[in-house]
């Protein structure tokens, strides 16, 4: 078998996408879907029409939370790693990275409309 490449495509209601090339059989291998140590689901694959397949999984909404939710696809046999993603939300998000640049933005902004006042008003002096 060639090197497995699991590309992602999308996220559309709850559904996860993705296209598998590198499959050298007629069917693609068994695949899972696991939130830290549990295996949760086994996706979808089906064929398309340019020899590589699309991969979908739900993602369960009893594994949404608070925090960071890291899911993993990976090959069912010899546990390779194919592609992963996460949802960020609730109460530790105020901490995030992004919310903190969220906020440097908004300061920024602010800032440059007090800085361009500060020269309109300046200028006539």
């Amino acid at each position: 078998m060639s090197e497995l490449i699991l590309t992602p495509l999308r996220i559309v209601a709850g559904i996860w996408q993705g296209e598998l090339s590198g499959v050298d059989a007629d069917a693609p291998p068994a695949l899972v879907l696991t939130h830290g140590a549990e295996q949760i689901a086994a996706p979808d694959v089906k064929p398309l029409e340019n020899g590589t397949w699309l991969v979908e999984v739900a993602v369960p909404a009893r594994y949404l939370a608070d925090g960071i939710q890291t899911f993993i696809i990976s090959t069912r046999d010899g546990g390779e790693t194919l592609a992963s993603f996460a949802f960020i939300g609730g109460a530790a998000v105020s901490d995030d990275i992004r919310a903190e640049l969220d906020l440097l933005r908004g300061e920024l902004d602010m800032l440059k409309r007090a800085f361009r006042r500060h020269c309109v008003e300046t200028q006539a002096d």
